[in-house]
């Protein structure tokens, strides 16, 4: 199909169609916003197998793992096994700006990288805490919970970068040593979690049941394995195209993720690249916190046996 225009030798379409309900921005803010900071979010996607959040004129967003059949033979890809389809799927491998803009004309508005690179050998890159304020909480609430992850990690003799979700929550990363085992890095992940908890429990909650948090601010250690995260500069689906931004520690408390938007952020990187700059060298895990950790539940699995035991009590006379 011939584009309206080409970008890096990607053929563009109706650029100018609305991006989606809220966001006052056409399919050309987009382009032009992963043209600006595209090399900087090229690096946090390269070699990492690749989800993205689409969103096509009068539907609702969707996830898209398994790239289509249509996609262009230069876009590099991998393929994974997924244990709960019971499938492979091929993964765009999103290694340069062209593969960005073809994304982005495919109107991709997120993206989602692994925390694993495309090579079957190694192990996670990152620890990464997911910081989720309850119903009626906001980002002010995020920030306090990064704190109290941040206390807990140098506690550990770690270090982190931490940045906006996008929406009103936080991430904190902690890059580690290549060959740590997947299931050590889980287990350290849910330690710093409870070590965080434990510091403020009136406040931070690691419950993964909902209706168990109490309105405290979940601190989620299930990103980890073949998890992903939304990408530092990644934009969002919400209102007024919100990115996921990278904070300095001492600006977490001055800032609010409407601050960083599709329009907003250009200006404000300029020629910078942020996350890399804030983001430590990785980290070898203190086997201490290893070891706290693989005697903590597995959240998912604990969930699913309470599930069970309470829909059990509702049945039982």
């Amino acid at each position: 199909m011939t584009g309206d225009e080409v970008r890096r030798g990607v053929p563009v379409t109706n650029p100018d169609q609305p991006l989606f309900d809220g966001a006052e921005a056409t399919k050309r803010d987009l382009l032009d916003y992963l043209e600006a900071v595209g090399e900087r979010l090229v690096r946090v996607l390269r070699d990492r197998p690749l989800s993205v959040v689409r969103v096509r004129p009068g539907q609702e967003p969707f996830m898209q793992k398994n790239l289509p059949k249509y996609t262009p033979e230069w876009v590099r890809r991998t393929t994974v096994w997924a244990e709960s389809s019971r499938r492979e799927i091929s993964y765009a491998l999103c290694d340069d700006m062209p593969t960005l803009l073809w994304f982005g004309n495919q109107r991709a508005v997120e993206y989602h990288p692994t925390l694993v690179t495309s090579d079957p050998g190694t192990g996670p890159t990152h620890l990464v805490l997911d910081l989720d304020p309850s119903p009626g909480q906001t980002f002010r609430h995020a920030a306090e919970a990064a704190q109290l992850i941040r206390v807990a990690l140098t506690d550990a003799g770690l270090t982190g970068a931490v940045k906006t979700s996008g929406a009103k929550g936080a991430h904190v990363f902690v890059p580690i040593a290549p060959d740590t085992r997947h299931e050590d890095a889980a287990a350290a992940t849910r330690a710093i979690a409870a070590r965080a908890e434990r510091l403020d429990p009136g406040f931070a909650t690691t419950a993964f049941i909902k209706e168990d948090r109490g309105g405290k601010v979940f601190l989620d250690p299930t990103r980890t394995g073949g998890a992903t995260v939304v990408a530092a500069y990644s934009p969002r689906i919400r209102p007024g195209v919100p990115v996921s931004f990278p904070l300095a520690w001492s600006d977490l408390d001055e800032v609010t993720p409407a601050d960083f938007t599709m329009r907003t952020v250009p200006a404000l990187l300029a020629d910078t690249d942020p996350w890399s700059a804030t983001m430590p060298e990785p980290q070898a895990i203190p086997a201490d916190l290893i070891a706290e950790g693989h005697t903590i539940p597995i959240p998912r699995v604990q969930a699913m046996h309470e599930g069970k035991r309470r829909a059990r009590a509702r049945r039982t006379p």
